[in-house]
């Protein structure tokens, strides 16, 4: 995981699961861009090209020089928004 990776997050309304997800990034700092898939049918169908369903939240996670990663269910997300923070923060303490 490197400090230049961008996530976004599918969500739609009234999502219990996308809230928790928000916010978990918002409590571990981690900017998060957020599409509800209920307001633009762009994004619905980036979900369907990726995954084959428009099942939210789903976090894509964009690193340079890499393909996308799409993770679904929250407690995955979560886990992998925690890795991340801590991996920064390991990073920043070793410079």
């Amino acid at each position: 995981m490197d400090q230049n990776e961008r996530f976004i997050l599918y969500t739609r309304d009234w999502c219990g699961y996308c809230s928790l997800v928000k916010q978990a990034a918002a409590q571990l700092g981690i900017a998060i861009e957020e599409r509800n898939i209920w307001e633009n049918p762009q994004w619905e169908s980036e979900l369907l090209s990726a995954r084959g369903r428009p099942t939210v939240p789903v976090l894509r996670r964009m690193a340079p020089d890499q393909e996308d990663e799409w993770v679904g269910e929250s407690r995955e997300i979560i886990r992998l928004l925690t890795d991340h923070a801590s991996n920064i923060k390991a990073m920043s303490v070793s410079s």
